[in-house]
């Protein structure tokens, strides 16, 4: 790789004229967040190294398109394994509401700790 600097000077020193890529204008989810925080706080070596790359926002969007694909692919299951049926929903609609609630969450920690939390 060939890196041509131009640089300008500020008294006695010379600052590279280095400029950083406008960031997307799509803003993040819920998981690419959380991952973004994990990454700052816990892994600050591959922080820093997504950060001086520019690959950090694409990354985070990688995890917020895979997280949610991963919720909507295991809810069905995890609904049909808890009895949260079509049939349930018209009966007792609160029940029906506290199983989906139970099988988002069991998704999500699933995601969380295969996904955003490693």
């Amino acid at each position: 790789m060939d890196l041509h600097l131009t640089y300008t000077r500020a008294g006695d020193y010379l600052v590279p004229n280095i400029t950083l890529e406008e960031p997307p204008r799509k803003p993040l989810g819920r998981y690419g967040l959380m991952r973004k925080e994990y990454l700052r706080q816990h892994k600050p070596v591959l922080w820093a190294r997504l950060c001086t790359s520019g690959e950090l926002y694409q990354h985070l969007l990688d995890v917020e398109t895979e997280a949610r694909r991963q919720i909507e692919e295991m809810m069905p299951s995890l609904a049909e394994t808890a009895g949260a049926t079509e049939d349930l929903k018209a009966r007792d609609p609160l029940q029906w509401a506290g199983l989906m609630n139970t099988c988002q969450a069991q998704a999500e920690e699933i995601v969380l700790r295969d996904l955003i939390y490693c």
